[in-house]
């Protein structure tokens, strides 16, 4: 398969397309994930966001620090989230993506906080932390953190 790439909402009243092919695939094992999806488990598609266009009204933001998420303000779906320290990137939840099966995760990230209970006996590298490095901020005193 090769782009156009597309997806929505459950009600249809959001909908993306992205003109190229991912840069980024993963599953996340964090807990803001985990909240957000309702999921014990989230995977992600990441694109630049001048290759994604969005249509329909419905789409909704909801900012928590650095990252902000977008979900479908009729249904509630999730469809999205950006974080202010990957500038131009965009990650699509893996679920609304209409072909999801395209999309083989390529790495787990946050495996810190997996699950007890969850076992993905697959041969992908593990990340303790983020796989997408974010750069670290400077403190008021010019150190970094």
């Amino acid at each position: 398969m090769t782009a156009p790439h597309t997806g929505g909402c459950r009600c249809g009243a959001v909908r993306f397309e992205a003109s190229a092919e991912p840069h980024h695939v993963s599953y996340c094992h964090c807990g803001d994930c985990r909240r957000a999806s309702g999921a014990p488990v989230s995977a992600f598609v990441g694109f630049l966001t001048d290759q994604v266009a969005f249509t329909g009204k419905a789409l909704k933001m909801y900012e928590n620090g650095p990252v902000t998420r977008s979900f479908c303000g009729i249904c509630g779906s999730p469809i999205a989230y950006v974080d202010e320290r990957l500038e131009d990137h965009i990650y699509f939840t893996l679920g609304a993506m209409d072909m999801p099966a395209y999309f083989k995760p390529t790495h787990h990230a946050h495996v810190r906080e997996q699950l007890p209970f969850l076992h993905m006996p697959d041969d992908l590298p593990r990340h303790l932390k983020t796989s997408a490095p974010r750069p670290s901020s400077s403190n008021p005193d010019g150190t970094q953190s």
